[in-house]
């Protein structure tokens, strides 16, 4: 699928307020409804809206920690890296996991109460996951920048 400049400037809408009517967005974007309605659900086939969220304050629900945890594997193997992702998706509090490329094999951000929080899903969870060679954690002080993606020029 070619992105258009009205695609980016649905994207750009629905990245700002996925709550935002039809109504609402083709008259930000300058199309009528149909043509906005369409382009719509041919992003979301082609799999570019992937889904609609809502954003929390973690903070307000008890989770005011959050920490950054590398973790390097015993090795490599395909299995091992399935093995370990499948593990991970069955931990609430992770909420996002990255295969990197460096010194670590992964980046994981964790939502938690507090330390003791921390203490309890590292021993009851992430610790009980075979394959775990080393871990470092680090504790996020304040989060400068939490945004929706930048969104390309497109031809139109």
């Amino acid at each position: 699928m070619k992105i258009t400049k009205h695609d980016l400037n649905i994207i750009s809408v629905l990245q700002e307020n996925s709550r935002s009517s039809l109504q609402e967005i083709s008259a930000q974007v300058g199309l009528s409804s149909t043509p906005c309605w369409n382009r719509i659900k041919k992003m979301e086939a082609e799999g570019i809206i992937q889904g609609y969220t809502v954003r929390v304050d973690p903070s307000l629900l008890g989770y005011r920690e959050s920490v950054i945890v590398q973790v390097t594997l015993d090795n490599h193997s395909d299995e091992t890296l399935f093995e370990f992702g499948r593990q991970l998706e069955k931990i609430p509090e992770v909420l996002e996991a990255s295969l990197v490329s460096g010194d670590y094999d992964y980046y994981i951000r964790i939502a938690v109460k507090d330390t003791r929080d921390y203490e309890r899903l590292l021993r009851e969870s992430l610790y009980r996951i075979p394959g775990i060679r080393h871990t470092k954690s680090t504790f996020v002080l304040r989060t400068l920048k939490d945004r929706a993606l930048p969104l390309p020029t497109a031809s139109s």
